[in-house]
C-alpha cells in the first residue's frame, strides 16, 4: 500500500524564491509540479495551494472515473491527451501499488435514435485509438450488466476506477522527493511583476517566481485576468450531487453503466458508478450554483455570484439550454426524478434503494458566447502560463496534460529540457 500522504505546513513552508511557482494543489497542478521536477534540468519549483490539504476540491470530490477517452472529438486535446494518458495513469498505479481496477464501461442506447449517436461515440473512439471498444447486446449485455436494459451498448474495456485523491497525494510525494516544496494554506491575495519574475503574495507570506503555472480550477480566471488576460472564458460552478445505493442494492450495478450523452453538453448524463471502495453512486446531477466550493446548495459567495450574473455569456447559456437546466433543477429537487432518470437504463432501480450522496463542484469555463467550452484551454501571459479549462477528463489525462504544459513551459520560459 503507499505511504501514508506527506503533511504541508502552511504558508511559512514555501521558499522566499523558486525558479516555477505552480499554483494549485490539486492533481493536475501536482502532475505540472512532478512533471517540472523530473527534468534532466530541473528548475526549483514550489506548488501553492489556497486550501490547508490538497486535492480538496475536484481532485478530491470526482467520479473517479478513468476515462478511456471515448467521447472526445477527433483531433482535440482532450482526445489526444486521454487517451495517452490514461494508460501512463494505470502503469503509474500499478508501480505505485495505488489500489485502481480496469472495471470496463457500458454507453446504453435505450433508443433508436440513440443508436445513432452510438455508432458516433464509437467511431470517436476508434479514431482516438481508445482499445478494445466493441458494440455489445443481448446475452454479452447481460453478462456485463446483468440488470441492465438497452437497445444495445457500446463497450468500453480500457475504462476502470481509482481514487483520484490518493494518485495527487502519490504525485506530492514525488515533488518532494525530487527536492520541490508544497505549501498548504496559501490563498494568493497579490500578484506583481518583480525585476526577477512575479512576486506571489498571500496573507503572511511571499514569493519571488521567476515563472508561474496557474493550475487554479474554480479560480482559475481570476488568476489570469490578475496576471493580464482577458476575461474570457469566465469559471461558472455547476455542483453535482450523487445518491449512493444501499449496500443490500449495490449488485444491481457490476462496474460502470453510462447514457448516452448528449453531444452538445460537456456533460455526460445522470449514470451509475462503482467506486474503488465498493460504494456504488447514481448521479451526478449539474446546477449552476452561487459559490465556487457550492458543495452545499445554501453556499453563496457575493463575488462568485456577481461574477457569474454579469458576465454575458451565463444569460446568453441559459436562453439557450433553459429546458436542460429546468430538467436538473427537477433531477436536484426530486430523489425521485433521479432516480427515475437512471432507471431508464437499469429498471430494478427504486427510490427506496439510495441514500444521499456526496456532493462536487465542476469549474465548468464558459465563453462570452455562450458555449460552455468542452476542450482543454490555455493561455500565456508576461512570465506565467495558465490552465483555463481542464474539467473531465482532466484527472485521467493529468500525466500527458503535465507533460504538455511543461514542454509549453520550457518554449515560453526558455526552461531547459
Amino acid at each position: 500500500m503507499p505511504a501514508a500522504a506527506p503533511h504541508h505546513s502552511g504558508p511559512s513552508s514555501a521558499p522566499a524564491r523558486c525558479d516555477v511557482a505552480v499554483v494549485g494543489g490539486g492533481i493536475l497542478g501536482l502532475a505540472v509540479a512532478r512533471e517540472l521536477t523530473r527534468r534532466k534540468q530541473p528548475p526549483s519549483v514550489c506548488v501553492l495551494e489556497r486550501e490547508h490539504r490538497l486535492a480538496a476540491h475536484q481532485s478530491g470530490h470526482s467520479s473517479g472515473v478513468i476515462h478511456a477517452g471515448i467521447y472526445y472529438r477527433p483531433g482535440s486535446l482532450k482526445a489526444r491527451l486521454c487517451v495517452q494518458g490514461a494508460r501512463e495513469l494505470y502503469e503509474y498505479c500499478t508501480r505505485n501499488e495505488i489500489p485502481h481496477e480496469r472495471c470496463g464501461k457500458v454507453i446504453l442506447a435505450t433508443t433508436t435514435r440513440e443508436l445513432g449517436q452510438l455508432a458516433e461515440l464509437e467511431r470517436r473512439g476508434t479514431t482516438n485509438g481508445v482499445r478494445g471498444l466493441r458494440r455489445v447486446a443481448g446475452r454479452e449485455l447481460a453478462r456485463l450488466e446483468p440488470n441492465a436494459c438497452a437497445l444495445e451498448g457500446l463497450y468500453s474495456p480500457d475504462t476502470g476506477i481509482v481514487d483520484f485523491a490518493a494518485v495527487a497525494h502519490a504525485y506530492a510525494r514525488d515533488i518532494e522527493e525530487a527536492g520541490g516544496t508544497i505549501a498548504t494554506g496559501w490563498e494568493i491575495s497579490g500578484l506583481d511583476r518583480c525585476a526577477r519574475g512575479l512576486r506571489l503574495s498571500c496573507a503572511t507570506a511571499t514569493v519571488e517566481a521567476g515563472h508561474a503555472i496557474f493550475c487554479a480550477g474554480a479560480w482559475a480566471d481570476r488568476l489570469a485576468i490578475a496576471s493580464g488576460a482577458g476575461a474570457d472564458p469566465r469559471i461558472v460552478p455547476f455542483r453535482g450531487a450523487y445518491l449512493r445505493l444501499r449496500p443490500d442494492r449495490r449488485h444491481l450495478v457490476h462496474a460502470l453503466i453510462y447514457p448516452v450523452p448528449d453531444p452538445s453538453l460537456p456533460f455526460l448524463g445522470v449514470h451509475l458508478s462503482r467506486h474503488i471502495d465498493g460504494e456504488v453512486l447514481i448521479g451526478p446531477t449539474a446546477l449552476m450554483v452561487g459559490a465556487r466550493d457550492a458543495y452545499r446548495l445554501a453556499t453563496v459567495r457575493g463575488a462568485d455570484l456577481l461574477d457569474t450574473l454579469a458576465w454575458p455569456g451565463t444569460w446568453r447559456m441559459l436562453r439557450r439550454w433553459w429546458r436542460t437546466g429546468a430538467t436538473e433543477l427537477h433531477h436536484a429537487a426530486s430523489r425521485r426524478a433521479l432516480v427515475r432518470a437512471a432507471a431508464r437504463y437499469v429498471p430494478a432501480l427504486r427510490p427506496e434503494d439510495v441514500q444521499p450522496g456526496p456532493t462536487g463542484v465542476r469549474a465548468q469555463a464558459l465563453g462570452r458566447d455562450g458555449t460552455l467550452l468542452d476542450d482543454f484551454v490555455f493561455s500565456a501571459t508576461e512570465r506565467a502560463l495558465h490552465v483555463r479549462n481542464a474539467p473531465s477528463p482532466g484527472a485521467s489525462a493529468s500525466l500527458a496534460i503535465a507533460r504538455h504544459v511543461a514542454d509549453e513551459a520550457r518554449k515560453l520560459f526558455d526552461l531547459a529540457a
